[in-house]
Order: structure tokens, then C-alpha cells, then sequence
């Protein structure tokens, strides 16, 4: 990245919200580093200097400030930088992939050398990789000094230490403290919970976010409470399954969701909010996007690209909403979920019991379940050849996987044709150029008949289409409420 200095500061003294986390701000004056957004009093150029990373910033010296929290800003979007691989690797040890692996096994993850990972990485970040996840390992256990009543203990091994000892040795000499100096009670003052403040860039259409995840919710895994959306988590790492829940409110006066755990997830943390970072789509700018898409934008600015927090949930979504309305899909998914999905232990959220099923046990589902599940038979062997190849690894649905090729693997499927692959790329890849150009409501509110004319239509919000796809899906939820509703059933599932 180029920081171009006079820009950076001019951010700085303007506490402008749409660099936060995209550069951090040295001081030499108090050896701390800053978000742009910092509430402090503005320190005199001569003082600042910019870095890419909090890990570059940690580099050259400067500990993270107590105030604005550097581990709370957004992070990058994968269509923000030029670097998606780097980006890609950097999104893996934020969600905790460098506690068992090496560099060696994180290259070979997003499927280059080690050597261009090395130099991938220098160049977006200005660190070494192992420099960077130092740096992501101290911040989230600063983090969950402060925000959680974990004992330091399980603050230690959740943030990738391998002992109590090693961690207070690092964060002694890199921040000159002790965890008890960072320590302080939990804001929610509740042992059992895990709650925190995951930061974005506003605006953001909260209200549409939630109304179309709501739509689709499915029972027993997902519902909306009070205005909040809360949804069962399987979190696989070291070899087990960790169940639990995780429910996301919306604090607009702090421009934050606030995201609380169930206690079993405590020791997978970095890789649940890294699910819920994708669902929520906090890595968007929506500067660009909205000022890119124009008068599409205007009347609801801020609009996320609903994401996931399973890459095959999306799949199997998408396989078993073809061609017929939201409601049937829900029916026939929340069947399938409590036949093979796991259920949750305790006293989760009223209504939330069981996981989604995971690749492996909706592949040892026997035909004659999904059939009574109400899949209908073509479908049942879609999703059987869906999820043998997720299961054995031939096919992989997350946002580090290269989105062209997973495409092209999904269509090889048989009974998976463009709109669902572009579903899928959309929602499970996290792929903002995605878009399901076969869609009947697509269709209806653009008033088109042919995939030449929608392309013709939509060429101009390239590379943002699948924003766009949201938006018009919206459009077209408003154009229902005030018409009768359409004969032919809706394909979004």
C-alpha cells in the first residue's frame, strides 16, 4: 500500500470514519499508535507517522493505544486492496489459523509458495507473516483482557499462547504491561458470556440486513429477537467441533455491533468473530460501493452483502431454493437440520436447538431422508455430489477460496447451473462482482427477458453487481407489498 502522508493526516484531524483501519498512526510524542478515528486531541504532524498494519506499526516500536483500541477497527474488504492472497492469508491468522499452523501450511492454504507468500506480505503489510500474527495474537488477548472475565489463563490459549508464562513474557516486552494492568471487569459484568464491539465504516443498512436475513431465517438455527439476529456456530479447530450461539445487535451511537458468544465457544473466539465479521460484511466500504452504484444506492445507503458463516449452508440454501418460494426452502431446511445437524448443549436462545448439518453428515444422510425431508429427488443427488466434494476437500465455499474456480467446480455439479454458482459465489466467497443474472425478481425489477439485456443493464456497477443484486432484491420486496404478489415464486433463498 502507498500511504500518501498529507492524506493520512488530514484523515487524522478530520477523525474521518472511512480510513478507520485501513492505516494506523504512530506518535512519536507517546509512543503509542491510534485509528485515524482516535478521540484524542490531534497530535502535530511532525509527530506522525503512518504505517499499513497495527503489526507495522508495533514494528517500528509504538505499543496500541488504551483509548481507541486498535484491535476494534474494520478491517479490509477483499475487493479494498490490490493483494486478495495477502489479504486472504491475513484473514486466516486473524481467525486464529497460526496457533497450530506454520507459514509453510498457511501458503500452501491459499495455494502459493511459501516464498510469495513471504513477499506478498511484506508488500501489502510491511511485516513478515510471523510479525503479523504476533501482533493479532497480543491485540486479541488485549482484547479479551478487557472486554471478557476470562481467566488469563483462557486468554492466553485463546489467543494462541501456548502457555500463561510465554504470554506474559510477550506482552511485557512488547507493551510494557501485565495482563492484570490490562485487566478490568466485563462491560456486560456476566461470567457466562462472551461479549464484544466489532467496529465498521457507516453508514450501514442495518434494517435491510436484518430483514433479509429474517426472511430467510431458519427454524432452529437462526431467529430475530428484539431487533437483534441470533443464529447457532459450528466451529471446527484442532481436530473438534465447538457448538454454540451467537446473537448481533446493532449499537448505531458507537457505530459497532455488538456480538455475545455463548460460554462453549470460548476457546475457538478468533474464529467466531471471524464468522460473524463475514455475515456482517465489516470489511465494506461503503463510500466506494454506494458512490460507484449511484442513484441505486440513494434511497438505502450503507447496504451489506449478506455473507455466512458456513461457505456449504449457502450451498445447500441455494440447491434447495431453486425454483421454489422462500418458505418452502425454509421448511424443507429446517428438516434437514434437525435430522442431521447437532444439538446444541445447555440453555441456548428460545428457539435456537441444532446446527446446520456439516458437510460430512448431510453426505452420510441416506436419499430417503432428504426425500422426507421433502428435497425432491433431482435435488436430493445434487446435494449428495455437493456434499461428498466440500467433505473430501475437492471443493471449497470460503472467502479464501480463488472465486472463478469454485464457480467452475460447482457448475461441474450437475444440477447446480449459473444461478446458483453465483449464489454461492456471492454469499459463501464473499465475491462483490457476483451476480445471479438468471433471477426471476432480478429480472422483474429491471425489466428484462434475456441474460444479454441483463448484462447490458448491469455492465455499468461492475465490480460491485452483487451489491447491486441486493438492492434490486429489495426493490423488488417493495414492488410486492404494494402490487399483488407475482405468480412465479421467487428464486432468492
Amino acid at each position: 500500500m502507498n500511504l500518501d502522508p498529507d492524506t493520512c493526516y488530514k484523515a487524522v484531524a478530520s477523525h474521518d470514519r472511512r480510513f478507520d483501519g485501513r492505516f494506523f498512526v504512530g506518535v512519536s510524542s507517546t509512543g503509542v499508535y491510534c485509528r485515524p478515528v482516535c478521540a484524542v486531541r490531534t497530535p502535530k504532524r511532525e509527530n506522525c507517522s503512518f504505517y499499513e498494519s497495527a503489526a507495522a506499526a508495533e514494528k517500528h516500536g509504538f505499543r496500541p493505544c488504551l483509548r481507541c483500541r486498535p484491535e476494534l477497527a474494520p478491517g479490509h474488504g477483499l475487493a479494498d486492496i490490490s493483494g486478495r492472497l495477502a489479504q486472504a492469508a491475513a484473514t486466516l491468522i486473524d481467525e486464529g489459523f497460526m496457533a497450530d499452523g506454520s507459514v509453510a501450511a498457511l501458503a500452501a492454504r491459499i495455494g502459493v509458495t511459501e516464498r510469495h507468500l513471504r513477499r506478498l506480505f511484506d508488500a501489502q503489510f510491511g511485516v513478515s507473516v510471523l510479525e503479523y500474527a504476533q501482533t493479532q495474537r497480543l491485540l486479541l488477548a488485549k482484547r479479551l483482557l478487557a472486554d471478557t472475565a476470562l481467566p488469563v489463563t483462557d486468554v492466553a490459549l485463546a489467543a494462541g499462547f501456548g502457555s500463561v508464562r510465554r504470554f506474559n513474557d510477550v506482552l511485557k516486552t512488547r507493551y510494557g504491561l501485565t495482563p492484570l494492568a490490562l485487566r478490568r471487569r466485563a462491560a456486560e459484568g456476566v461470567a457466562d458470556r462472551l461479549v464484544f464491539e466489532l467496529g465498521y465504516r457507516p453508514p450501514f443498512a442495518w434494517d435491510a440486513w436484518l430483514r433479509f436475513l429474517g426472511t430467510r431465517a431458519v427454524d432452529g438455527i437462526e431467529a430475530i429477537r428484539d431487533g437483534a439476529y441470533l443464529r447457532t456456530l459450528r466451529v471446527e479447530a484442532g481436530g473438534s467441533a465447538h457448538l454454540g450461539w451467537v446473537r448481533i445487535e446493532h449499537v448505531p451511537r458507537r457505530l459497532v455491533l455488538r456480538v455475545t458468544l455463548s460460554a462453549s465457544l470460548a476457546h475457538v473466539i478468533p474464529q467466531a468473530l471471524g464468522k460473524v465479521r463475514r455475515l456482517c460484511d465489516l470489511g465494506c466500504r461503503p463510500d466506494v460501493v454506494d458512490r460507484h452504484l449511484g442513484e441505486l444506492a440513494e434511497a438505502m445507503p450503507g447496504v451489506r452483502l449478506p455473507g455466512c458463516v458456513d461457505g456449504f449452508e449457502i450451498a445447500v440454501r441455494a440447491v434447495v431454493g431453486q425454483v421454489i418460494s422462500v418458505v418452502q426452502a425454509r421448511r424443507i431446511l429446517a428438516a434437514l437440520a434437525q435430522r442431521a445437524g447437532q444439538a446444541l448443549d445447555g440453555a441456548p436462545p428460545d428457539g435456537l436447538r441444532h446446527t446446520f448439518p456439516s458437510a460430512a453428515a448431510l453426505a452420510a444422510l441416506p436419499e430417503a431422508a432428504l426425500r422426507e425431508a421433502g428435497v425432491s429427488p433431482g435435488k436430493a443427488r445434487t446435494l449428495q455430489a455437493l456434499s461428498r466434494r466440500v467433505a473430501d476437500g475437492t471443493l471449497v465455499l470460503d472467502p479464501h477460496a480463488a472465486p472463478e474456480q469454485a464457480v467452475a467446480a460447482l457448475r461441474e455439479i450437475d444440477g447446480i447451473g449459473d444461478w446458483t454458482a453465483q449464489y454461492v459465489a456471492m454469499r459463501a466467497l464473499g465475491w462483490p462482482d457476483a451476480f445471479p443474472g438468471t433471477d426471476y425478481a432480478l429480472r422483474k425489477v429491471l425489466g428484462v427477458s434475456t441474460v444479454r439485456a441483463m448484462h447490458e443493464r448491469t455492465v455499468q456497477w461492475a465490480p460491485w453487481r452483487a451489491y447491486a443484486a441486493i438492492h434490486l432484491w429489495h426493490r423488488y420486496e417493495a414492488m410486492k407489498d404494494t402490487p399483488p404478489a407475482a405468480a412465479q415464486p421467487e428464486t432468492s433463498p
